[in-house]
């Protein structure tokens, strides 16, 4: 009678069978090529399952990799742009110590033409009421200003010094309503007073008869009278004339050569009549390290 299940070789054996052909095949295969082709072809059957089995480290270190650059990215970024927001802020105070410097230039040329003795001064603050202009500068007695001088920018007359403190001085501007200066008009010489108006931009020449040699246009200078200002510096132009047939006097307006309201260095002045001379330390400290 037959068995209906008949038992083969034992785990054992079958796995010393197969440990011992695998050790005849590696030998083989050193020895000689003739496993070549089979090696080959198994490779292609294989390598579909070490693709798969390899995939998932593949892809965790590409997303690593991923991760590490594009942070670097950001990082870089980041540098590019803080690097790009202090070369912006360095040009532009290139462009304003541009711009300081072209002004600084105007106002020493504009003084050495004329001839004058100047003192540089920057302006502290400024006080703009409607009925009184005027603005403080970092230069006082201490360097030889005194009350009544001359002050003026790359364009013409601002004012004259107020009030001269150790450190400081308090200019009145020409707009202001309680100054006054005599002019004369370039053109043909003819001499009268302007009065400030409470505008920046305006002055009045209250004193002129209707049929004054006189019209929109006419730059007005310093005239020299009453020893203050300099002769021959920029007031103003005429911007407007109106006659006024029932009254003595026509209603004229000029407005100022200066830049009231945007210098920001001024040039205080002596008078050749009256030079304050100062020692070289002090011109050298106003005029080089302020």
């Amino acid at each position: 009678m037959k068995l209906l299940f008949a038992t083969g070789p034992s785990i054992n054996t079958r796995f010393i069978v197969v440990l011992l052909l695998s050790i005849v095949l590696i030998v083989v295969d050193q020895k000689s090529d003739k496993l070549k082709p089979l090696r080959d072809l198994l490779s292609v059957f294989v390598y579909p399952v070490q693709y798969v089995v390899d995939l998932p480290s593949s892809l965790l270190n590409k997303t690593i990799q991923s991760f590490k650059g594009y942070e670097e990215l950001l990082n870089e970024n980041r540098q590019l742009k803080r690097e790009h927001l202090i070369n912006n802020a360095k040009l532009l105070k290139f462009a304003d110590l541009e711009k300081e410097n072209i002004r600084l230039r105007s106002l020493l040329d504009s003084s050495f033409k004329l001839g004058e003795q100047v003192l540089v001064a920057e302006l502290l603050s400024v006080n703009l009421a409607p009925y009184e202009h005027v603005v403080v500068v970092n230069k006082g007695n201490r360097f030889g200003v005194s009350k009544g001088q001359a002050v003026l920018d790359e364009n013409g007359i601002v004012g004259q010094v107020a009030k001269a403190l150790p450190l400081s001085s308090e200019i009145i501007l020409i707009t202001d309503p309680n100054h006054a200066i005599p002019v004369q008009v370039n053109r043909n010489g003819l001499h009268t007073i302007a009065i400030g108006s409470g505008q920046l931009n305006k002055l009045n020449l209250p004193f002129l008869p209707n049929n004054a040699d006189i019209m929109p246009g006419d730059l007005l200078i310093t005239s020299g009278l009453g020893g203050v200002f300099p002769q021959g510096y920029p007031v103003a132009v005429v911007s407007s004339f109106i006659e006024q047939p029932d009254k003595p006097f026509a209603i004229i307006q000029a407005e100022p050569s200066a830049a009231l309201n945007t210098s920001r260095e001024l040039l205080i002045v002596w008078n050749n009549k009256q030079v304050i001379p100062l020692s070289k330390q002090i011109i050298v400290e106003a005029n080089g390290t302020d």
